[in-house]
């Protein structure tokens, strides 16, 4: 055998071994997900979000969630590239549009919510839930439940009018990367969670022990219940906090048509929900088949699928009922929503993947 096919067989079987332990290393769970709804009726298609603005980042990605303070200055977590995601900062874009850090977290931040004294209440990636004064300064708050299960992805934030913060957790097993966030959505196992930080005791209650992939989070007007929503599973479930149903959690929404990412409470008590882009044929059909997800998870990541740009955003009124649909269909305006924060008039559009945030001038009719 020449020297040139001796190398082809080592480097041939090198990449077998590699491809071997790669698909071994995802450990899913067979799942059939419900029919796909038709996008007709209030779902059908339009090109509302076409006039959508931007506001750059200026070489930044990923403002995941976004907070406006009491002045009008926009705050957002991002990460220092495209596809790297191991470094990040919070933002400030202040009134006049200037963009500059706020806050050297050194980590991703992708939940963020002000508290009543002001403080940006966030989740920072395999840290957990902290709270930043407004010159910058860092609290951690919490980084794992009662029984000791880390917050190794703390994905988003809200806060009831008696200061308790509600905070979801997407996983207890893994730190977050962009092949683990693909990993936790191929698995489709229970993982992480919803819980509740009482500031006053600092005690942090479990409310719902496992989620799938949890993502946003949002508490009802009155504080009778908290939503979260389970992204791999095309839902929003609730925790019922206060009434005849307290400790409770049943199904807020469900068989979405795309997959949902942030939620957020309008003044009138109902909800904008966000997607990160329609619902995908081919992984509706994979998720049933463990081996296929197997083989898919074991290829180098940029040979695997895409996320598809498609923005879609819905206005859901409090009782769950969708009353209206966004869309900007060829995503060229609106690649993703992976939040959705309404002030004076505008609905400020995050995303894990822009290098900006879009700004849609809202028209009620």
């Amino acid at each position: 055998m020449s020297n040139l096919k001796r190398s082809l067989l080592f480097i041939t079987t090198v990449i077998i071994i590699i491809f071997f332990i790669q698909a071994c290393a995802l450990k899913p769970l067979a799942w059939t997900p419900p029919v796909k709804p038709e996008l007709t009726g209030v779902l059908a298609e339009n090109d509302l979000l076409k006039n959508t603005k931007w506001i750059d980042l200026e070489g930044w990605y990923g403002p995941e969630d976004i907070a406006v303070d009491t002045q009008g200055n926009l705050y957002c977590g991002a990460h220092i590239s495209k596809t790297d995601f191991s470094d990040g900062r919070i933002l400030k874009i202040d009134t006049n549009g200037t963009v500059s850090v706020f806050c050297n977290t050194n980590a991703w931040v992708t939940g963020l919510h002000f508290d009543a004294n002001e403080n940006l209440i966030s989740c920072v990636q395999n840290r957990g839930l902290v709270a930043i004064d407004k010159k910058g300064n860092i609290t951690d708050l919490a980084n794992e439940d009662a029984e000791g299960n880390k917050f190794l992805i703390p994905n988003d934030v809200d806060i009831a009018s008696d200061g308790i913060i509600y905070f979801s957790n997407t996983s207890s097993q893994v730190k977050f990367t962009r092949k683990s966030a693909r990993k936790i959505l191929m698995e489709a196992k229970p993982d992480g969670g919803l819980y509740c930080y009482d500031p006053k005791t600092k005690i942090v209650r479990t409310l719902i022990d496992s989620s799938f992939f949890g993502n946003g989070v949002a508490v009802s007007q009155d504080d009778s219940f908290v939503l979260m929503v389970d992204l791999t599973k095309y839902r929003i479930v609730r925790h019922w906090l206060k009434g005849e149903k307290s400790g409770e959690t049943d199904i807020f929404i469900e068989n979405l048509p795309g997959l949902p990412n942030g939620i957020s409470r309008r003044e009138d008590g109902s909800f904008w929900l966000g997607f990160t882009t329609r619902r995908d044929d081919v992984l509706d059909k994979i998720q049933p088949k463990k081996g296929i997800k197997k083989f898919i998870y074991a290829i180098p990541l940029w040979m695997q699928p895409k996320q598809e740009p498609f923005g879609m955003l819905m206005h859901l009124s409090e009782n769950g009922e969708i009353l209206k649909t966004y869309y900007d269909t060829t995503g060229k305006f609106v690649s993703e929503a992976s939040s959705i924060e309404e002030y004076n008039g505008y609905l400020y559009l995050g995303g894990d993947l822009t290098d900006h945030i879009g700004k849609y001038q809202l028209v009620e009719k």
